[in-house]
């Protein structure tokens, strides 16, 4: 597969020494706040990187998680990925974690774009969505930025160990996006 890139950053497949990039991020109680999971031990981090290579063995592929690195120092700081929903409604999901050394840099914003011109480009989606939690105010204007459209509010939709939350739904669609 070819490399995804930017100016600052490039997206790769994930390789397995990456969990310890992984566990730089997921080990923080700041990262895990909007997520459905805790903050990792190595052991999770570790895990979740095995997940993500055998993941990427699965045919027909439904999902293409990549490490984020930082092109001047070839540093791992998060992931960004993108899964095929429904084959037959062409419907992927993307999503992007990021160590908080580069929040508010516009990194974010990057992945996001890169991922959804994969989706579109690459995987050939009609329509590709995200969510967060609607207290991330940060994710939301990565959304809006990067270009998705903000369609509303899921209610209740999540079960967190909190009990039910709900998220915010965004999406683009490939006719729109060509227009860009």
């Amino acid at each position: 597969m070819k490399r995804l890139e930017t100016e600052r950053i490039y997206l790769r497949e994930f390789i397995e020494s990456d969990w310890e990039g992984v566990y730089r991020y997921a080990s923080q109680e700041q990262v895990s706040k909007h997520q459905t999971w805790e903050p990792n031990s190595v052991e999770e981090s570790k895990e979740f990187v095995k997940q993500v290579l055998a993941d990427s063995q699965n045919m027909p592929r439904t999902r293409f998680t990549f490490a984020i690195v930082l092109k001047k120092d070839k540093r791992m700081i998060g992931s960004g990925e993108i899964s095929i929903r429904s084959f037959n409604n062409k419907t992927g999901e993307i999503s992007y974690i990021l160590n908080p050394d580069y929040w508010k840099k516009g990194i974010a914003t990057e992945v996001a774009k890169i991922v959804i011109e994969f989706g579109f480009r690459e995987l050939n989606l009609h329509r590709i969505f995200a969510t967060c939690a609607p207290n991330n105010i940060g994710s939301q204007k990565v959304l809006e930025k990067s270009g998705m459209f903000f369609e509303g509010r899921m209610r209740e939709n999540l079960l967190l160990k909190e009990g039910w939350r709900d998220s915010i739904l965004y999406s683009a669609l490939a006719y729109e996006w060509s227009s860009k």
